[in-house]
């Protein structure tokens, strides 16, 4: 009884000190923290989106997960927190297909391949007053998704959903 009860929490231990390793894991840590903007978009309203540009259309007409956070972030030690919190979601498994570091300012858009398509597509902010996160689950040509990073399409995403979900936001870019 002993060695099992050990056991037990163990296991419990290691699962409660774990790193934020999935955006599910993230998206629940963080969704009713202080000051927090969470939205998960419903598979049904995914199409009202799609109509702010041919761009987003195309991309959006595949997505079957799409959620967007933007949390405070007041302290350089809570941004190095954040930053490292995203780096262990995308650790080994996303290709990072942009990235920009400025101290502790951080921008990086990172995907999940399999086979030819892009199945996730995570983009991370954090500019030392507020941080954010964009994640699509689904199947996506790649060439479009890079030109989306390029040509800063998710952003006007981003910008579009933070509007469509709350109207009286006068900005995301605090």
């Amino acid at each position: 009884m002993g060695k099992t009860a050990l056991f037990i929490f163990s296991i419990m231990l290691l699962i409660s000190c774990g790193s934020y390793n999935s955006i599910d894991t993230f998206y629940e840590a963080h969704k009713n923290d202080a000051q927090v903007t969470a939205i998960r978009v419903p598979h049904f309203m995914i199409s009202l989106i799609s109509n702010i540009s041919p761009e987003i259309n195309a991309l959006v007409g595949d997505t079957k997960d799409l959620r967007y956070m933007q949390f405070p972030v007041a302290t350089p030690e809570r941004a190095d927190f954040l930053n490292r919190q995203m780096n262990g979601i995308t650790g080994n498994s996303f290709i990072e297909i942009f990235r920009k570091n400025d101290d502790l300012k951080r921008s990086v858009v990172s995907i999940r391949e399999r086979k030819n398509s892009v199945k996730e597509i995570l983009i991370f902010n954090n500019n030392n007053k507020t941080g954010s996160f964009l994640y699509f689950n689904g199947n996506f040509d790649p060439v479009k998704v890079r030109g989306m990073a390029k040509n800063n399409e998710f952003e006007k995403l981003t910008e579009s959903l933070v509007k469509e979900y709350n109207p009286n936001t006068p900005g995301i870019n605090n």
